[in-house]
């Protein structure tokens, strides 16, 4: 299936029909054996497509729409390409990585300290040190050690083969899960036999804004009524910054929405990072108390605020903040939010008309729903890592910048919607699901003579608090609005919570 026709069926599962995408150069095969570079493509081209689509409703002719195969590869390892004053980051902690157990391999997440001491725990290791981990892991089953860990409250991945998780109750249970679950809350999804089509119908009269406004004309588009002018770009700390290379021109299609971003790692910090290159202003709903990884904190902030809150002690300020945004992207555990007032009914009643978006690891159904995990776990347990009985992960986290620009597309399919129809709309995603999508589209031979695809002309630099940072620019092309991010990832908290 070639990329074009990928991101057709993309927009068809959540009942919209994109714009043509101009799909430009080749597949990148990234050394892999699956088609990490058809999901790059098509889920940028979808995104992409999704927010012209919304940009142009009741403005007549669609703008050219394109996504550059080779930028969107670079755009999945956007944090091996980024850098601050010069210097890489490294997101992994030393404990993190697989481990050889008694009957096959596990995989151990530890980047975050609870987590490395439950897997000590778990392991009845005292001391932090690999060659300790290790030498436990090997009197154990993989199975054995995976359970322990979670028990323990820690995150451990056993690796499968893709037939056992083809008859793991969890991998049946995600298998029949769409890859973006999107419905109007409060309503029965009217879907076509698979459980992809949404039918929806269009009303008459006026399209509005999800604000209330009308849609501006396709004359109010040509003269830029309406839309933001482009401003200096400026640092963290309110000084001007200086964005170099091809970053920072054109009008915003998403200005005035609102996306409250309440996530973390990856996935869902891209979907906001995504939305914040064209144009939505998003606020970074964080907590001194969360544990983070810094770098990636900083490498998928662009373009963003950034606001801490602490729902145990403060929850009206999330309140008030639901209460005027758009969109509200939640990263947590399946039901975390719920025990602390913030389900889907409940942010629905906070605000009519919300549209929001879930990431998890597992899905929502199955023994796993509420299981944490990330992306090199869900590698594992899939299937996805087993080569010959050996890990060999995918060369990126290609899970995880999947679901992240899925999500983004699925926040712009509700905000369409709402927009045609009204109502409040929620969307599921989860990376095991995503897993599933790769899977599907089948495996190739990687080309004995593949090189690193170039990325000098991708890169751009801004000033920040930070430092100097060269970053990839946001992929897509969008014909007289191209993405871009107008500022530099923020101080984590540096803001008040308002919008």
């Amino acid at each position: 299936m070639e990329v074009a026709e990928i991101i057709g069926k993309i927009g068809a599962g959540v009942g919209l029909r994109l714009p043509e995408v101009v799909v430009e150069g080749a597949e990148e095969d990234f050394g892999s054996r699956f088609r990490v570079g058809a999901i790059a493509g098509a889920s940028v081209g979808a995104v992409t497509a999704g927010v012209a689509a919304y940009w142009g409703l009741g403005s007549g002719p669609r703008r050219r729409v394109s996504v550059d195969l080779r930028h969107a590869a670079v755009a999945f390892r956007s944090e091996r390409y980024f850098r601050i004053d010069g210097v890489g980051i490294d997101p992994w902690a030393p404990l993190s990585g697989d481990y050889e157990a008694s009957d096959g391999w596990v995989r151990l997440h530890c980047n975050f300290d609870h987590h490395r001491d439950a897997a000590l725990r778990a392991l009845g290791v005292a001391q932090a040190v690999r060659e300790e981990i290790a030498r436990a892991c090997r009197g154990r089953t993989k199975e054995e050690i995976e359970a322990a860990v979670i028990a323990a409250g820690g995150c451990a991945g056993a690796m499968r083969s893709r037939e056992e998780w083809a008859r793991h109750p969890q991998g049946r249970a995600v298998s029949r899960l769409p890859l973006i679950g999107l419905r109007r809350v409060g309503e029965a999804a009217r879907r076509e036999p698979g459980g992809q089509e949404v039918q929806l119908d269009r009303p008459d009269g006026p399209v509005v804004r999800p604000d209330g406004q009308k849609i501006r004309s396709e004359a109010q588009g040509r003269s830029g009524q309406g839309l933001r002018p482009h401003g200096p770009v400026v640092r963290s700390d309110g000084q001007k910054a200086e964005a170099r290379g091809r970053s920072g021109q054109g009008p915003r299609p998403l200005k005035g929405v609102r996306v409250l971003d309440l996530s973390r790692v990856i996935a869902g910090p891209v979907a906001g990072r995504t939305l914040a290159a064209h144009g939505a202003e998003v606020l970074r709903v964080g907590s001194a108390n969360l544990p983070e990884v810094p770098g990636l904190v900083v490498e998928t902030g662009f373009g963003k605020r950034s606001c801490d809150v602490d729902l145990r002690t403060e929850p009206e300020r999330l309140r008030e903040l639901v209460g005027a945004a758009d969109v509200v992207l939640r990263a947590y555990r399946p039901g975390a939010l719920e025990t602390l007032g913030f389900g889907v009914e409940d942010l629905v009643r906070m605000r009519p008309g919300i549209v929001v978006v879930d990431i998890s690891a597992y899905g929502v159904t199955g023994q796993w729903a509420g299981r944490r995990g990330f992306d090199s776990l869900v590698q594992m347990v899939s299937g996805i890592a087993n080569h010959e009985g050996r890990p060999h992960p995918l060369p990126c986290q290609a899970l995880d910048h999947a679901t992240g620009y899925l999500a983004a597309f699925a926040a712009v399919a509700g905000l369409t919607h709402r927009a045609e129809q009204g109502g409040s709309w929620h969307a599921d995603l989860s990376l095991a699901r995503t897993a599933w999508w790769l899977d599907e589209l089948g495996q190739t031979a990687p080309a004995e003579d593949r090189q690193e695809p170039q990325t000098e002309d991708l890169l751009d630099r801004m000033d920040s608090a930070f430092g100097e940072l060269t970053f990839v620019r946001p992929p897509g092309s969008i014909e007289g609005a191209e993405p871009y991010w107008a500022t530099p990832p923020p101080r984590p908290g540096e803001h008040a919570p308002v919008w």
